[in-house]
């Protein structure tokens, strides 16, 4: 379609119907982003003679901004989050919205989905750079820079209900979603039926999602997006409407596991003029299902995204796995890090989440980091399992779900088996390894491995045993809880850390495009102080300064690309 930056290709809709009318196509399936909910190409697929499998233009306008969504859930009698949803948007008339409403506060992509745009303050002095960030990454994901705000609920838990409508008129929900489990407003984990759900809140916010789809003359699959208060539980009247996805949603498998129907075979039969194929008596909810986005980034590295070759991929058995990826294809900086989607369904809650948290557990990627062991770890926090679960849920455990692992005695025994059998000069001579050997002296039982830079000492195997090993040029991969723990047999040269170096040297930690600079050279900063932020993998991630001190040197400006391992400043420490 055109080179990797996805405004000169996948956001290039020409291209696409190019692309589509070259290979003799009949029809587009809009897929989850880009061009997903973008009414202008929805036009230029029917124009082109295509056709579109999703709504029509129309209903994605309508539902597309969420200001003028929010106007029309409104008069159709849909209880709307309060908030700000005028046209003004100079930073001054948004700054005292903010004031108004009184913090926190959401601010939000008008023409945004998916975390893009979008950002939570909590007090005044923040308003502006939050406000900033928002518009460039809107701008950069939708084409559009405008916002609006929200109040930001205490006991937030997002509850969403996925519609189809046919070309007759004819509406029905498929039950509801539960993806409270968020980070940066991006979904982490996500389940059905909701947590806590009761019949009388279950026909109240199902009721109310049908009336929005009705009210733009939906067809095709969609998602009603709620926000519910839940202070004292789930109550019919403490859930407002927040948006519609106007496509089908990454974690639709959950609705097709608790259904048993095939969401994109109905998407296309409805798109090819064909009725329902069932009523609403018809959609029965069987048992429980989770799904865990799997994604190429470093928990314990501040979620930095991780890119690079996929050398060893393997997934779990037991449960479905969604990907695009196999072993030996590329992570690149320039689209949404997930690598796959693992989602298991049991007739229980409690059966749905062990046999996800013994997927991810289970989970085997190499070199690129993934964040399986921290799905693993938030589906076995005993708050999750009991199902008290909103959208600050990870934030509030964050150290503890994200913090690096510890390996266990059986890791360590493994690593130094591999040592002795793989180590330079360790196994072929114990008279050169001295391993053991003490004059007038106990016999020694450790062995010093390194791990990632840390310096180890690991218990002998006690006896002979085996286990599957991935070796690498200076030690071995062993992996444990969904982690890859990297161990060498020779002291490693010293890392410098991906943000900012030890020695004061600011990174990039992958290739990106640098959107800001807060700094000016020469200029004294604290500990944690923003120096400048980064855009890569469709989110901006700002680069910290490590300790006190001073802007030495600073070679970069807004706009220019940079690659992984450029030094963008330099750091001095001040007395």
């Amino acid at each position: 379609i055109g080179p990797p930056l996805p405004r000169e290709s996948y956001l290039r809709g020409d291209l696409i119907l190019e692309a589509a009318q070259t290979m003799g196509a009949e029809a587009v399936h809009p897929g989850y982003g880009f061009l997903s909910e973008n009414a202008k190409f929805a036009q230029s697929v029917i124009d082109a003679g295509l056709i579109w499998i999703g709504p029509s233009p129309a209903s994605i306008l309508a539902m597309g901004l969420k200001d003028s969504a929010k106007a029309l859930m409104q008069k159709a009698g849909v209880p709307v989050t309060p908030g700000y949803l005028g046209l003004d948007q100079s930073p001054d008339v948004l700054k005292a919205q903010a004031d108004a409403i009184g913090y926190p506060v959401l601010i939000k992509a008008v023409a945004g989905g998916g975390g893009k745009g979008m950002r939570r303050v909590d007090s005044a002095d923040q308003f502006a750079l939050a406000l900033g960030a928002c518009q460039r990454e809107a701008a950069a994901a939708f084409g559009d820079d405008r916002v609006l705000l929200e109040t930001c609920v205490a006991r937030a838990r997002h509850i969403e209900v996925q519609i189809f409508g046919d070309q007759s008129g004819q509406v029905v929900h498929l039950f509801e979603r539960d993806c409270s489990l968020q980070r940066r407003h991006q979904k982490v984990i996500e389940e059905a039926p909701a947590p806590g759900m009761t019949e009388e809140v279950r026909a109240a916010i199902t009721d109310a999602a049908i009336r929005a789809a009705r009210a733009v003359n939906y067809v095709g699959a969609g998602t009603v997006e709620f926000i519910a208060d839940a202070r004292d539980g789930l109550r019919a009247d403490r859930i407002w409407f927040m948006e519609m996805n106007t496509r089908l949603q990454v974690e639709h498998p959950v609705t097709e596991a608790v259904t048993g129907l095939d969401l994109v075979e109905w998407q296309f039969r409805v798109a090819a003029g064909e009725p329902l194929p069932l009523t609403q008596d018809q959609i029965t909810l069987t048992g429980h299902a989770m799904e865990a986005r799997l994604c190429a980034e470093s928990p314990a590295n501040g979620f930095l995204p991780s890119i690079g070759e996929l050398a060893h991929l393997v997934f779990p058995e037991g449960v479905r796995v969604d990907t695009g990826v196999e072993a030996g294809d590329e992570i690149s900086p320039y689209y949404d890090p997930m690598i796959a989607k693992l989602i298991a369904h049991a007739p229980t809650r409690e059966g749905a989440s062990d046999a996800l948290a013994e997927a991810c557990a289970g989970m085997e990627v190499w070199p690129v980091k993934t964040n399986a062991g921290f799905l693993a770890r938030c589906l076995d926090d005993p708050d999750f399992i009991s199902g008290d679960v909103d959208i600050n849920f990870i934030a509030a455990r964050l150290e503890a779900l994200a913090g690096p692992i510890v390996p266990t005695r059986d890791t360590l025994q493994l690593a130094a088996g591999a040592a002795l059998a793989h180590g330079d000069g360790v196994i072929h001579s114990p008279w050169q390894a001295l391993i053991g050997f003490r004059q007038n002296g106990p016999a020694a039982s450790t062995l010093r491995i390194y791990l990632e830079g840390e310096t180890l000492d690991a218990p002998m195997p006690s006896e002979d045993f085996e286990a599957d090993l991935l070796l690498t040029d200076t030690g071995a991969v062993i992996f444990q809880d969904g982690e890859a723990l990297t161990f060498s047999w020779t002291p490693p040269e010293r890392q410098l850390d991906a943000l900012s170096g030890g020695n004061g040297d600011v990174l990039a930690p992958m290739p990106g495009r640098i959107v800001s600079v807060a700094v000016k050279s020469g200029e004294k900063v604290t500990r944690g102080q923003a120096i400048l932020t980064l855009e890569a993998m469709k989110m901006e991630h700002t680069l910290v300064a490590a300790f006190d001190g001073e802007i030495a040197d600073l070679s970069i400006e807004p706009g220019a690309q940079v690659a992984e391992g450029t030094v963008l400043a330099r750091l001095k420490a001040t007395a």
